[in-house]
């Protein structure tokens, strides 16, 4: 099967950091990644430019881990109370979703995306839940999340 060297010019999860130079299927790069300005073609010229940025990519990464730390914190210290209707046997009509969880934090002003919210099922009762939420590939906080009747 034919690939293509690109230069990953973002984080891409599960293909690599900024800087890195990875083979993909020519298709992912014609249609997700070069579009969307996260990869460019590895050319000579290409190269030496990412060598002259690499300071600058490597200061970027170090803010981010920094501030995606911070926001691990914040998000292991709020008391995240989601309330919902539910039955007299404490089942819920619905259920909580990772779009639910996402707005509840940002009503207390922790900002975070939905798609990094990770449930292990769906949360169908009333109850204390623990919540995985991953930053960046290897930052992630837990959160307690409880579900109380409406």
């Amino acid at each position: 099967m034919a690939s293509m060297k690109l230069i990953l010019l973002q984080d891409v999860e599960d293909l690599g950091l900024a800087g890195e130079e990875v083979h993909v299927a020519p298709g992912y790069a014609r249609n997700f990644l070069i579009p969307r300005g996260l990869a460019g073609v590895a050319s000579p010229a290409a190269l030496r430019q990412l060598a002259a940025h690499k300071e600058k990519i490597e200061a970027k990464r170090k803010a981010d881990t920094e501030a995606a730390q911070a926001l691990a914190e914040k998000i292991q210290a709020a008391a995240i109370t989601i309330p919902m209707q539910a039955s007299d046997d404490n089942h819920l009509f619905g259920s909580v979703t990772e779009r639910i969880i996402a707005e509840t934090l940002a009503a207390q002003g922790i900002v975070v995306d939905v798609h990094k919210i990770h449930l292990d099922g769906q949360i169908r009762m009333l109850g204390e839940f623990t919540v995985v939420i991953r930053i960046l590939r290897d930052i992630s906080a837990t959160a307690k999340i409880n579900v109380v009747r409406a």
